[in-house]
């Protein structure tokens, strides 16, 4: 049972309303996660901006996916785990590796070292070395991208917190996670 009960979209005013009529016309559905961040339109609206202006990124709209689901896997996130692999199969990745990435992983060496970078940025709170960036720029990633790798780990950790937080209603197929990781 939610902590924080969503906003129901058919009785929404004003900003929150607007904003979740264009999750509706965008998406075709209105995540429970979205309803719920619509109790404060602000944070709705934040949530919303920043995930439009990633989508301009250099990194893939499928890498930012496979990046939310090591992060997802990392912070214990069933929400996001389920949201992100229904999201990644609509552009295309297959389920062997949709599971291999929550772990970290990829049939793809570039996409591996993107999501072993974005683990470890979760588990050690920021704090990598040398080497691990070493690593993300020797696999081909531009200073620029890498930037856009933190960006979309720091806004996946924002919705497993709130996820964690709200105890969101899971409104999709369920994926089964691990434990977080404790660096």
């Amino acid at each position: 049972m939610p902590r924080l009960n969503p906003v129901d979209p058919t009785h929404a005013e004003g900003k929150a309303k607007t904003l979740l009529d264009g999750v509706q016309k965008k998406l075709g559905t209105t995540p429970n996660l979205l309803r719920t961040m619509a109790l404060s339109p602000a944070v709705l609206e934040a949530y919303l901006s920043f995930g439009q202006a990633l989508s301009g990124a250099s990194i893939s709209a499928a890498l930012r996916e496979q990046i939310a689901l090591v992060v997802a896997n990392t912070n214990g996130c069933q929400y996001c785990a389920s949201a992100h692999t229904a999201i990644g199969r609509n552009l295309g990745l297959d389920t062997v590796e949709l599971t291999a990435n929550l772990e970290g992983s990829s049939s793809d060496p570039k996409v591996e070292a993107a999501l072993q970078f974005a683990r470890n940025i979760v588990a050690k709170r920021g704090l990598v070395n040398d080497a691990e960036v070493k690593r993300v720029r020797d696999a081909g990633y531009t200073d620029g991208e890498i930037a856009e790798i933190i960006a979309a780990v720091a806004g996946t950790i924002f919705t497993n917190y709130f996820n964690h937080i709200a105890q969101t209603e899971i409104d999709f197929p369920k994926v089964d996670i691990g434990q977080p990781v404790m660096a």
